[in-house]
């Protein structure tokens, strides 16, 4: 092979391209959904209802005249966006608690440690379904729900991460400089502590994309006539046999966004730990 074929080409692992090209599109939809798609989600037209997948309406229609490529481009917007949110949530609190677990050992660490056991021992979907069940449904409810659940990953990485920094040479270095805790703690420890946080957290965002979806398909989340995927599955979940299509491209779209996300949360963990992706 010659060394301008070499140069040529990619890098990046053949699979990642097309997970990178979707979630582009589905960036898109998330951003500016109207570039996409230029009718209404809302709009019902029972004249056309539960029409099939054709050249006027490319996924067909739902059962109150929908179209169906509509909703899936603006229901984008809240299945991501509360996964975006659940997950960030479960990052910064995570962080912290991990952090501060590691610092403060003793009594702290072990109390601390404890809550997170407590807490992961309940499957993250079972804890979130428990969650909202004493706040109510609704999307703000949802988010907490979905982050309070992912908290003990973040919590646990971050808090071992912490010891193996504090006992490097080069932290025990900067201590001897006479660097004062704040500033050795956000400078050298921090930064390391949280290296393998954002591959950990796109590896998540599919757990909370699955867990929205979910919670939404049992009524938890966003209440119709919201365009949301999970509750667009509920509401198709009905006209299977008739109409196949309304529950099915939901489905289709959560099940290839959930693979793209998993696909590039691979790739980063692969290369953090230092493997061939």
């Amino acid at each position: 092979m010659s060394t301008l074929a070499l140069r040529l080409r990619p890098s990046l692992p053949w699979p990642l391209w097309p997970a990178l090209g979707f979630l582009l599109l589905v960036a898109l939809a998330v951003i500016v959904p109207g570039w996409l798609a230029t009718d209404d989600p809302l709009l019902a037209d029972p004249v056309n209802a539960q029409l099939p997948p054709s050249l006027s309406h490319w996924l067909g229609t739902d059962q109150l005249g929908r179209d169906l490529l509509t909703r899936i481009i603006y229901g984008s917007r809240y299945s991501l966006l509360i996964s975006v949110a659940a997950i960030s949530l479960a990052v910064v609190v995570g962080t912290l608690l991990g952090l501060f677990a590691a610092l403060a050992r003793g009594v702290v660490d072990e109390l601390l440690s404890r809550t997170v056991d407590v807490i992961s021992a309940f499957p993250d979907l079972l804890l979130a379904l428990m969650l909202i069940a004493f706040t109510g449904p609704g999307t703000s409810n949802l988010i907490i729900a979905l982050g309070v659940a992912s908290v003990p990953r973040f919590a646990r990485v971050v808090r071992a991460q912490t010891f193996l920094v504090l006992s490097s040479g080069y932290v025990e270095q900067a201590r001897t400089f006479g660097l004062r805790p704040l500033t050795l703690i956000t400078r050298h420890v921090l930064p390391h502590a949280i290296a393998q946080v954002p591959a950990l957290a796109t590896l998540g965002l599919g757990t909370a994309i699955i867990g929205t979806a979910g919670l939404s398909f049992l009524g938890m989340g966003p209440q119709p006539p919201t365009a949301e995927w999970g509750l667009m599955l509920a509401e198709g979940r009905n006209y299977l046999r008739n109409a196949w299509w309304i529950a099915v491209w939901p489905g289709v779209f959560i099940t290839l966004t959930v693979v793209a996300v998993n696909t590039l949360g691979r790739y980063w963990q692969a290369r953090f730990e230092g493997r061939q992706p």
